[in-house]
């Protein structure tokens, strides 16, 4: 969907660009068509990453998403500096003002995009997406180029003689702001792949879900890493030093049960157990051990 309005709109905003003389315009055109090409690096992305792990690939091809994430951010980036370049470039120099009727097509371009934006974004945190959700700002910083090219052209034509270069301040205006989405959507994509541990509420609600399991003393450790759209945790868990062999496994299939159950994102629980503290466990047994007074006793 966003492929298709993106080369219809593409084509339509350049050949309006061209005949109304907007420079905005047509640099907004310009970032559309990067928009089909982040689109497709979007689509690949998602494919590999949904590939199921292999030998070279034991915990998946789920990186994929955040390399084909970091992409789009970074053409975001490099579509901001070009507008930038090319308005400066023309700012200083003399030129026809925007016609009239490019406004109307900017405020179907618009509707358009921010519409592709609500459900591109809604698609992509239901499946906790990071390429979706870039590919969705694309969306986004299309119809806020559009606005700025709108209020230039707006200037221009209400200001009249003199006011030629407000379509070229709008252009300005508007690669400023997709550089920031660029950025913003850049930093989530790196840190997922430098395995940056999630938020808190994530780590919280696995250690909870662990500690219920009949048999666990305590949670010691749990280190959790997102891949693509799953998590892989590892975690040690401190169970009584006496129970057999056999009793700990159990307890740790069970662990990994329950998380997998409360969190389906969670791909795989990797558990060792450990030991209960030796003092921990002494006074373990002497609870375990005591016995209630009697009416009898002293």
């Amino acid at each position: 969907m966003g492929m298709a309005a993106n080369l219809v709109l593409s084509g339509t905003k350049l050949a309006t660009g061209i005949v109304g003389h907007s420079h905005a315009l047509v640099a907004d055109a310009v970032e559309s068509f990067a928009d089909i090409f982040s689109s497709l690096i979007v689509w690949r992305g998602l494919i590999v990453a949904a590939a199921p792990p292999d030998e070279d690939h034991p915990y998946g091809h789920g990186k994929a998403e955040p390399i084909a994430s970091a992409l789009v951010a970074t053409m975001l980036l490099g579509a901001a500096l070009w507008i930038a370049l090319k308005a400066f470039s023309e700012i200083l120099l003399p030129h026809q003002p925007p016609a009239p009727f490019t406004l109307i097509v900017l405020l179907v371009v618009v509707a358009v995009k921010e519409s592709l934006f609500r459900f591109v974004s809604r698609e992509g945190n239901a499946v906790d997406s990071s390429v979706v959700k870039s590919d969705a700002w694309h969306h986004r910083s299309d119809a806020i180029t559009s606005v700025a090219a709108g209020i230039g052209i707006t200037v221009s034509l209400v200001g009249g003689r003199g006011y030629e270069a407000a379509d070229d301040v709008a252009a300005i205006a508007a690669a400023g702001v997709i550089a920031w989405n660029g950025w913003h959507l850049l930093r989530p994509a790196l840190n997922e792949l430098m395995d940056t541990a999630p938020g808190p509420e994530v780590i919280d609600q696995i250690r909870r879900m662990a500690a219920t399991a009949p048999g666990v003393d305590r949670v010691e450790k749990c280190y959790v890493r997102k891949v693509g759209y799953q998590y892989f945790v590892d975690m040690h868990v401190e169970v009584d030093p006496q129970m057999t062999v056999l009793r700990s496994h159990e307890i740790a299939h069970d662990v990994k049960d329950k998380i997998r159950e409360a969190i389906p994102a969670v791909s795989d629980v990797l558990v060792h157990i450990e030991p209960l503290g030796i003092a921990a466990h002494q006074d373990k047994k002497r609870t375990a051990n005591r016995q209630p007074p009697t009416a009898n006793s002293e």
